[in-house]
């Protein structure tokens, strides 16, 4: 039997844990605390306290790097019996498959794409199916900007609408659950998710009480210091930030080519200032600055333990839609019915789909997430460190050039905590600017390079 010391130090210390709150829903004795680097980690309340044989267990098996089950083990138990149902090795199990957007009320306008996420969660509501749900919304607390919280009307769900990159933990709202009987939804991240199926099958309310999973597509976590650093740019120091919309839709402009829109002080005057994601550093999702280490040893893209699934539509075809699109991939026969319901009443514009088509929408988070994780997790074996078990099996079998680009990555995620903080005790943006920049410079040459040998190995297939 393994101690708390050893998980502890396996998941927290090497950087495997997503900071979801779950095990502060298992015990009391641990909080979960934001650290100086904008990530959250559960904490012992006491710090000498030893745990029983049994709690560490419950720890072990409700933890996403730990657990004896993965997410096929938990899907299959969910989704297999649905009838219709069908399973692709990528999406996950599916029994509907759409992209679109809602057409009724200010769903569309209010959300980051199509607005599906707050439609199904009001229709849940609606129709008598749950009585709250769980998602994100502006804190009021002084030290971060979103939470957790719990909604029971409409109105409560309109203010958690669009994606926030921003980290948050449950384990407060999940207390709730356990002790305020009801139906829930809950809206979450792959990792968020699953670790609720998890905590599910240890404890017989939550599994009770939370009746669907609504689930978002999620290239990687970031840390607090991610909009920290955004605001900066714009002229809002670290401190002075109130609040943070980052996907401000730009009318006569792909969706693909959002903004985002800060309100906080400049000169002890509150602005609000909107600024284009491409104008600013770091808005280069595949250069991972200020993403939680963990994000890179999950091979869940299609968060496939969730009832429906539901994120961007990253295909030409649709981005040139300013307003926004939805990929939709449905796995619960009540999230269906509502949907097809929605489609005969023209409630939604909706495509429906097949699987190369809501697999094209996500290509590069599939390339990083599960094939080039493969060579992540070799080089943990190679070093003989600790790393949890995943369903992608260790191998370095990718080209010379994406391994330099998967060794770059990581360089720029480790580094960037440490050079954020030095910036900000020296109340200089440009230090760090002028300290990432060889760090990004090298990144994209090594694209330009990838970009050359692509065009050589088209030139000499054709001879």
């Amino acid at each position: 039997m393994s101690s708390f010391k050893t998980i502890y130090q396996e998941v927290v210390g090497n950087q495997y844990d997503f900071g979801t709150g779950t095990w502060a829903v298992d015990s009391d004795k641990i909080e979960m605390k934001l650290d100086q680097y904008g990530a959250y980690h559960p904490y012992l309340t006491e710090p000498n306290w030893n745990f029983t044989d049994e709690e560490v267990e419950l720890f072990k098996q409700t933890c996403l790097s730990t657990s004896t089950k993965n997410e096929s083990d938990i899907a299959k138990s969910l989704f297999d019996q649905v009838s219709n149902i069908k399973y692709n090795p990528q999406l996950g199990y599916y029994c509907g498959l759409y992209i679109g957007h809602v057409l009724e009320g200010n769903y569309r306008k209010n959300g980051s794409s199509g607005g599906f996420v707050t439609w199904i969660c009001s229709q849940l509501l609606r129709h008598d199916y749950i009585d709250a749900v769980i998602h994100v919304k502006k804190s009021e607390q002084p030290d971060k900007l979103f939470e957790y919280d719990i909604s029971r009307d409409e109105s409560g769900l309109n203010d958690g609408a669009k994606t926030k990159y921003y980290p948050v933990e449950y384990s407060e709202v999940i207390k709730t659950v356990k002790e305020v009987p009801g139906r829930y939804a809950v809206v979450g991240l792959p990792s968020y998710i699953m670790e609720l199926r998890l905590l599910a099958d240890q404890d017989p309310i939550i599994k009770d009480r939370l009746r669907f999973m609504i689930g978002l597509v999620c290239g990687h976590q970031k840390t607090t210091k991610f909009a920290e650093f955004l605001a900066w740019q714009c002229g809002i120091k670290p401190g002075d930030l109130k609040t943070i919309n980052f996907r401000k839709k730009q009318e006569d402009s792909p969706a693909s080519k959002y903004a985002i829109e800060l309100v906080g002080t400049i000169d002890g005057e509150e602005r609000t200032i909107v600024k284009k994601m491409s104008e600013l550093v770091g808005g280069n999702w595949g250069q991972g600055m200020f993403k939680i280490r963990a994000s890179d040893f999950t091979d869940d893209v299609m968060n496939e333990t969730a009832d429906v699934t539901l994120g961007d539509a990253w295909l030409p075809e649709y981005t040139t839609d300013s307003k926004g699109n939805n990929i939709v991939i449905v796995r619960h026969p009540v999230i269906k019915k509502l949907i097809e319901d929605a489609i005969g009443n023209h409630l939604l514009q909706v495509d429906r789909s097949d699987e190369d088509t809501i697999f094209r929408s996500q290509s590069s988070h599939f390339r990083h997430t599960q094939n080039e994780l493969s060579y992540r997790l070799y080089c943990k074996d190679k070093s003989q460190d600790w790393r949890p078990q995943k369903r992608i099996v260790a191998s370095k079998n990718i080209s010379m050039i994406r391994r330099r680009i998967q060794d770059k990555r990581a360089e720029i995620c480790l580094q960037t905590p440490t050079l954020y903080q030095k910036a900000v005790e020296q109340h200089s943006l440009k230090y760090f600017i002028k300290e990432i920049t060889p760090l990004t410079n090298s990144y994209k040459n090594l694209y330009r390079m990838q970009r050359i040998e692509n065009k050589l190995h088209r030139i000499l297939s054709k001879k």
